[in-house]
């Protein structure tokens, strides 16, 4: 399928930069924006080569007024597709004397902050603009305004001890979109949420465990277009992970985290302290 206008968030970046990258071509306008000036240099200067036509803003997804205006550029190109890509995690901190774990009040408002809001300062603005663009012929028997797909996690599946807020943030995230797509499909967007493991980009490199499931950034970005060519509402990798956690997440709460907390992956102080001005890239570790 070709996109003409494109809108990222996070494509400083992981599978943000990549998305980008794989999208441009000669006649593509691509709207990037992230938080690090540096990395959308690079990413802009990629796709240029590429033959893209690129426009990029540094900002704060968390920023609603900018966000909002970001969305709002170009008012006479039609935006054919959304790619919100901007996220960050952080787990719980070492296990104490008494054998609990916290995350810091900071962490816990940051992310919910940068995963939920920060994605629907995207997402809400643009599906109002989408809302008003004509249905354009997309196949033999389709009719779209655009689509918009948002990097959920497979850790928004499931309430795993290690990382809670970043878990309830995607899960937040993801459960808005499936739900939402049902209706703003009959009006001719389409909604993709994508739930995956990790995905080797720098921000996992960080991660003191073993990650299950861990994909390339080549492959995720496949799975990713394909998934919207067919308009599925979820996209899923590894299966087998997504699958499992699925049944994870019907067991006993006790049992589960029995599990859980016997696992070496999101133990408890294995993962980076979040940074105090965070990153806005693809989406880090699950």
């Amino acid at each position: 399928m070709t996109y003409g206008t494109i809108f990222i968030t996070g494509a400083a970046s992981g599978i943000g930069r990549a998305l980008a990258i794989a999208l441009a071509a000669p006649g593509c306008r691509l709207y990037l924006a992230d938080s690090q000036q540096t990395g959308l240099n690079v990413t802009g200067s990629a796709c240029e080569e590429l033959g893209a036509e690129t426009h990029l803003t540094c900002l704060d997804v968390t920023d609603e007024p900018a966000m909002t205006a970001w969305c709002a550029q170009a008012p006479s190109e039609t935006v054919d597709l959304l790619l919100v890509c901007a996220g960050i995690t952080g787990g719980v901190a070492a296990v104490q004397e008494d054998g609990a774990a916290f995350e810091s009040l900071d962490q816990i408002r940051r992310i919910m902050a940068v995963n939920l809001d920060g994605a629907l300062n995207a997402i809400l603005p643009m599906i109002e603009r989408m809302r008003a663009q004509p249905l354009r012929k997309t196949g033999y028997f389709r009719q779209q305004r655009g689509q918009i797909c948002a990097i959920a996690s497979v850790a928004g599946l499931v309430s795993y001890p290690g990382t809670p807020s970043y878990s309830a943030s995607k899960s937040a995230l993801d459960r808005f979109l499936v739900a939402s797509g049902a209706y703003t499909r009959r009006a001719g967007i389409h909604l993709s949420s994508v739930c995956c493991s990790f995905v080797a980009t720098p921000m996992v490199a960080q991660n003191r465990f073993p990650m299950p499931g861990l994909t390339s950034i080549e492959s995720a970005v496949a799975r990713i277009l394909r998934g919207l060519a067919r308009r599925k509402r979820r996209i899923i990798f590894p299966s087998w992970l997504v699958l499992g956690s699925r049944f994870m997440d019907i067991l006993p709460i006790r049992l589960a985290e029995l599990y859980y907390t016997r696992q070496p992956t999101g133990r408890p102080g294995s993962m980076p302290p979040l940074p105090q001005k965070h990153r806005s890239a693809d989406r880090s570790s699950q």
